[in-house]
């Protein structure tokens, strides 16, 4: 391992259960992107420590549940104050495995660690409501409980902030949680539950396991203990899982695949909408689930923004090294990824698309894909009806307001849009219209913890940061009091 950290402690290769770090005969490898050196082998565990993991948060739910709420913000907080000490040493873990840049890797690190201390506070304001009764001798009243022992699965492209973003809640609600976090990026979540241990969150309330889906999933989706699933990451695979806790009816929350538009109308600020766009479609080398993946243009600025969007892709983005100085964009994830991207533009060019700019693996190494532009697309076009999760802009040209967003609704997913506009009479009729979860208007970067995230149709359901955040780890309880004298 090359990594040089300040703490190296903070790399842990075991699982976490029950407030035990736990090995394993079995391990997988965990890979560097950039060069493909193995940085270092991690517990691989089965169905039998999974079990383990959820019995131990069942242990810990009601003495978790006793403490106030006052006494779980305290220690989130103090989990959040030593991610915020840590950050340097978490980002370059975070590199390392995923291989998106160190100042992406330091954001994510905040990002991430925001959600913990946005939650900390919220879980003090769980508030009930006492409702008119029906006659004199009652009281009807409502409170909020727990949902119960929480199951997290989180993807790989944000380590960091999509474990955060589901633990931070349900800690903070009075849930205990069983997490799965990706296999190509587990030591991101093993060291921020190094930090929760430091923090004096109690054994058996967070747990880690790490291994095949295939082994780990259906346990947490069969078992009847675990009363919620929240899971991030494709729609096929939402869908799966949606099926398969189906069985128990437990609550579920699924944050899944986008097909994000980016519309430019005739009155945008050309360079304003420049900076979004590449802020929205290159960030982690486009793969990110609210990536831009189709850039809407009016026909009457078509050939100008795309001069404008080409000249700044050249001189502003660097690939490269995620450590190295001065670069802007990273490695995907692995060759499978690097291939799935060309091979979408090799299809786009194929019916009729025309390379702009970079549009060809590069010689960097194996899983290097250059910032690339397309123009000539069309809404029917391959690459515009699938998720690229890569650094692809594809340029498709539009007449009127209405042709454009039916364009953009024109898929099965509605996680995020985007639009540019100087209209407000436009700015609402476009932001109403758009069949979307979260919308950008003149912004190219939408998520903050305040806010809430997550989409509609096939991009999945229930919501992440916010006060709405909170909900999807709350059950409603009604009291009716009976026999009150007056």
């Amino acid at each position: 391992m090359n990594l040089t950290l300040k703490d190296p402690s903070l790399v842990k290769t075991d699982v976490y259960i029950n407030g035990e770090w736990i090995g394993s005969n079995d391990s997988l490898a965990v890979i560097d992107p950039s060069n493909g050196n193995r940085i270092a082998e991690v517990a691989k565990v089965g169905a039998k420590e999974t079990q383990q993991a959820i019995e131990a948060a069942n242990k810990a739910l009601k003495p978790w549940q006793q403490h106030s709420a006052k006494q779980r913000a305290n220690l989130l907080r103090a989990w959040y104050d030593l991610i915020i000490v840590h950050k340097d040493d978490l980002a370059q873990i975070l590199t390392a495995e995923q291989g998106k840049t160190l100042a992406e890797a330091e954001g994510e690190i905040v990002y991430g660690a925001s959600y913990i201390e946005w939650f900390a506070e919220e879980g003090k304001r769980i508030y009930g409501d006492t409702i008119p009764a029906p006659s004199a001798d009652k009281r009807v009243v409502c409170i909020k409980q727990p949902v119960g022992v929480v199951a997290c699965i989180t993807p790989w492209n944000f380590p960091n902030a999509m474990l955060t973003r589901k633990i931070a809640p349900a800690l903070a609600a009075g849930c205990t949680v069983v997490c799965k976090p990706a296999s190509e990026t587990p030591l991101s979540a093993l060291a921020l539950i190094e930090l929760a241990d430091r923090a004096g969150i109690p054994k058996g309330v967070i747990n880690i396991v790490v291994g095949s889906s295939g082994d780990i999933g259906p346990i947490l989706t069969d078992s009847k203990i675990v009363r919620k699933l929240t899971f991030t990451g494709s729609t096929s695979v939402g869908k799966k899982l949606v099926e398969a806790c189906s069985h128990t009816l437990k609550k579920t929350s699924m944050e899944l695949g986008g097909n994000a538009p980016f519309i430019v109308f005739d009155d945008a600020d050309l360079d304003v909408a420049i900076d979004g766009l590449l802020a929205s479609k290159y960030r982690n080398s486009g793969q990110t689930c609210v990536c831009t993946n189709r850039v809407f243009v009016h026909s009457t600025i078509y050939q100008d923004f795309s001069k404008k969007l080409v000249a700044a892709v050249q001189s502003k983005l660097v690939l490269g090294v995620g450590t190295d100085d001065n670069v802007t964009n990273g490695p995907l994830i692995n060759k499978k990824a690097c291939d799935d991207v060309d091979r979408l533009v090799r299809q786009a060019v194929a019916q009729g698309a025309k390379i702009e700019c970079g549009g060809e693996p590069s010689n960097l190494g194996k899983c290097f894909y250059p910032p690339t532009v397309l123009t000539a697309v069309t809404n029917d076009m391959t690459i515009a009806q699938e998720e690229v999760f890569g650094p692809i802009a594809s340029l498709i040209s539009f007449d009127t307001e209405q042709q454009a967003i039916q364009m953009a609704n024109d898929t099965n997913v509605g996680l995020a849009a985007y639009f540019y506009t100087r209209d407000i009479g436009r700015v609402w009729r476009v932001g109403e219209d758009l069949e979307y979860g979260i919308v950008g208007i003149n912004e190219g970067i939408i998520s903050n913890e305040m806010a809430p995230f997550g989409g509609i149709k096939e991009s999945g359901s229930g919501r992440e940061g916010s006060k709405y955040g909170m909900e999807d780890y709350l059950e409603i309880k009604y009291m009716c009091m009976g026999g009150i004298d007056r």
